[in-house]
């Protein structure tokens, strides 16, 4: 019973860590693939990528992207 509970505290934890760090925005959509097989990736997640910025799926790779400018909704 102990490792079940100890189970769930790793699932949890890990769950946990993957949550938004509260940033508005998303990423943008991609609308075209590179030709690599295995496009180089210069981040995981939200958390490799300096502050104000996210880990997002580019047209070839992860790269750590700024927040779209208030000016480009209008």
């Amino acid at each position: 019973m102990k490792s079940v509970a100890a189970l769930l505290l790793v699932g949890m934890l890990i769950l946990w860590t993957e949550l938004p760090t509260g940033s508005a925005w998303s990423c943008p959509p991609v609308q075209v693939t590179c030709a690599l097989h295995n496009p180089p990736n210069k981040c995981y997640t939200d958390r490799n990528c300096p502050r104000y910025t996210k880990c997002c799926k580019t047209f070839c790779g992860r790269r750590c992207i700024l927040p779209p400018s208030p000016l480009s909704y209008g």
